[in-house]
């Protein structure tokens, strides 16, 4: 048997090394947790496959994520034209490839609902963000899902002189890359304002895209994402009628608006004829009514000077025979 002073030792040396053991796996632990919440939260336990979503991108990149939140990106799934249209068409899982991220083909599944960062940036990296993650910010990457935006932008200057669509399009927020079209479009095209056209369009308060981008009024919701955008940034006659439609064919009111001066008018030679005879007749009664008017006038005359010059005359005599009558009483 071992002694009380062994027993004791033994016990305390127990105690000791387990409480030792428990402080140091505890400060591992601490350790540990402390260094993956420095470089990168855990990965949720049940979220499955590569993909992470838009959640987990807004632990480090919330600025990016409030921006994101309320565009069609987020909501091209949940958006109710989508799902009528996708329910219309029997919920067909290709639509799936452009309105959900981590779509599989193969199993007709996908991770997360909408167009989340990992459409675009492709599936979350283990090493991230010690690596970058994979992307190349170019219209290749958005003609994946907008073929029918990036066909016009390949037909545009803009796109055979390779000015890609982030240059236009902030790609979180969806919106242009300045307060209105025309601010973002004077970036580059600082001298078309002092065009006549450019310039009268511009003071009645149209920006660039009413004409470089017009596209005639939908009747109903694109099926497929198949509608024009404007994005080849032509001005075709359609432009035009949209806004002159009364005008576009009378060209005395586009010659007014212009500026220009009218040529003479093509008049019929029968009614120029009919016009003469009239104006013909018309002198012979002005000549008739002046002939009428001169013997009206000298008969006019003939009785006031009758009757004036006999009043006179009866002054006259009348003074003149006072005058005598006064000298023959002096006499």
């Amino acid at each position: 048997m071992l002694n009380a002073g062994k027993l004791t030792r033994r016990h305390a040396w127990l105690a000791f090394v387990v409480t030792f053991g428990v402080f140091v796996a505890a400060g591992a632990a601490f350790g540990l947790a402390g260094a993956a919440q420095a470089a990168i939260p855990a990965r949720p336990l049940a979220q499955a496959g590569p993909y992470v979503g838009a959640e987990f991108c807004a632990r480090c990149h919330e600025d990016l994520h409030t921006l994101w939140l309320d565009t069609r990106h987020a909501h091209a799934f949940s958006s109710p034209i989508f799902q009528r249209d996708w329910t219309e068409l029997g919920s067909e899982a290709e639509c799936l490839e452009c309105h959900t991220t981590g779509f599989d083909p193969a199993s007709a599944t996908y991770a997360f609902e909408g167009v989340t960062c990992e459409s675009c940036h492709g599936a979350f990296q283990p090493n991230h963000p010690q690596e970058p993650m994979p992307l190349k910010p170019d219209a290749d990457l958005c003609a994946s899902c907008h073929k029918a935006t990036t066909d016009e932008w390949r037909a545009s200057k803009h796109g055979q002189n390779g000015i890609q669509c982030q240059s236009c399009h902030d790609p979180h927020a969806q919106q242009p890359k300045a307060a209105t079209v025309t601010e973002l479009c004077s970036n580059c095209h600082k001298e078309t304002g002092a065009s006549f056209t450019h310039g009268t369009h511009a003071s009645a308060g149209l920006q660039c895209s009413n004409c470089h981008m017009y596209t005639a009024p939908r009747e109903g919701d694109p099926i497929e994402g198949l509608a024009a955008t404007g994005h080849t940034f032509t001005v075709g006659s359609q432009a035009c009628i949209g806004c002159h439609q009364d005008t576009v064919h009378t060209r005395d009111k586009i010659l007014a608006l212009s500026g220009q001066a009218a040529g003479p008018a093509q008049d019929d030679p029968e009614e120029l004829l009919q016009k003469v005879h009239e104006q013909e007749q018309q002198i012979a009664e002005l000549d008739q009514q002046g002939t009428v008017r001169l013997y009206t006038g000298l008969a006019q005359g003939a009785i006031i000077g009758l009757i004036t010059g006999g009043a006179a005359a009866w002054i006259v005599g009348r003074r003149i025979r006072v005058v005598q009558e006064g000298q023959d009483e002096r006499e």
